[in-house]
């Protein structure tokens, strides 16, 4: 079955696995308990926050645990700006318009609680605005959000170059980046280096779901989400997900690891897919959305003019290939990708567009199905448009 949704989520790596059945057989201690059983399972989540810091380019002390990005987004955004605004230090937030619902709807909690929200615009690859970036910060700015790569179609932000316009106009911010499409790909120690707040979750990089981690700097300071025994250093309450953790920190490692031998080879199979699928079609047939010198070298996303995504998804499932469209589908009507549509893409273009994403287990065989099915579903449904349209219409 030719999968192309990696970047929805990844299958589990063998030494996730590996790393995650001892605790799902046997060791079943609570890592905030005093006894044996207990110590076993501390000292097992303390050697993953180590593996973890490493992979990130952070201090152990500096890694908090979290249920996924969602979640290390949620405490990054509202812990801070709370913070800052309890210190006196201001109540601005400012983020684009492109970043991932956990984020943005973070954003609204805080514009309904009376924080002064700002999105700033991007340029139609999905590249964020410096300049209206700088106009948008001022010295009450608490904390900037900006995505190291995009969840729907892969433009990597520069990040360094964010972190200078901060640095210069809202010195009392702090920076947060949205790392979890950037994991599986870049280097995130190197690319989110001048970031404050950096959230990964497990599933994008072929951990477990429901599990991820905030890198939290020394000198940044969070108001807690969630409140109880007062895990993680206060910061993320809760029984810790012992398998989960080990499971992801195993994970990070052999992404890490692994990456300059993988990234060549599934861009090779990212161009090869997107190469066949152009190469099938008629001119006109196929365009791509957003191709900034930085793209995610897995995200092939791409608009077929006059098909609906949704009707082509239901034939490339039907035939066993799995993606995604760039577009959701909101009681019951097709709506454009909030992404999209800031890139300035027309609604039409935006609701026949679909994501492509390879991955470290994609195969050569696995690109070629895909491409075959692709073109013919594509072919199918224009000729059904066609069929409807009267004659000299």
């Amino acid at each position: 079955m030719p999968y192309l949704d990696h970047a929805a989520t990844t299958p589990l790596r063998p030494e996730a696995l590996e790393a995650m059945l001892p605790f799902l057989q046997g060791s079943f201690g609570n890592p905030s308990g005093q006894h044996a059983a207990a110590r076993v399972a501390k000292t097992a989540v303390e050697e993953a926050r180590e593996e973890v810091a490493a992979a990130l380019g952070a201090k152990p002390s500096e890694i908090v645990f979290t249920g996924g990005g969602t979640e290390a987004d949620n405490l990054a955004l509202k812990g801070a700006a709370r913070s800052a605004r309890d210190r006196g230090l201001g109540d601005g937030v400012v983020t684009t318009a492109v970043e991932h619902h956990a984020v943005l709807h973070s954003c609204d909690r805080l514009g309904r609680d009376g924080f002064r929200v700002a999105r700033v615009g991007v340029d139609h690859d999905g590249v964020v605005d410096l300049e209206a970036l700088a106009a948008a910060l001022d010295d009450r700015t608490t904390i900037v959000s900006v995505m190291l790569a995009n969840n729907e179609v892969g433009t990597v932000q520069p990040l360094a170059a964010v972190a200078a316009v901060v640095a210069e106009r809202a010195p009392r911010a702090v920076l947060h980046t949205d790392a979890v499409q950037a994991a599986a790909w870049l280097d995130v120690a190197t690319e989110a280096a001048d970031a404050a707040l950096v959230a990964v979750s497990a599933h994008k990089f072929g951990g477990p779901k429901g599990v991820g981690a905030l890198v939290v700097r020394t000198g940044a300071r969070l108001v807690p989400v969630i409140d109880g025994g007062g895990q993680e250093r206060d910061l993320r309450s809760g029984t810790h997900n012992v398998a989960g953790i080990v499971g992801m920190a195993a994970a990070l490692t052999a992404t890490v690891a692994r990456r300059a031998e993988e990234a060549p080879r599934v861009a090779a199979l990212r161009d090869r897919l997107a190469g066949g699928i152009v190469a099938g079609l008629p001119d006109g047939a196929v365009r791509l959305n957003g191709d900034p010198p930085g793209k995610l070298v897995n995200n092939c996303h791409l608009a077929f003019p006059g098909v609906e995504a949704e009707a082509l998804l239901l034939l490339l499932d039907r035939d066993g290939v799995c993606a995604s469209a760039g577009s959701s589908c909101a009681s019951g009507a097709l709506e454009p990708s909030h992404v999209l549509s800031a890139m300035g893409l027309p609604l039409d273009l935006a609701r026949s567009s679909v994501r492509l994403t390879v991955g470290w287990p994609t195969t050569g065989a696995e690109v070629d199905e895909a491409v075959a099915v692709i073109i013919a579903g594509v072919e199918r449904l224009t000729r059904r448009v066609a069929a409807r349209i009267p004659q000299g219409g």
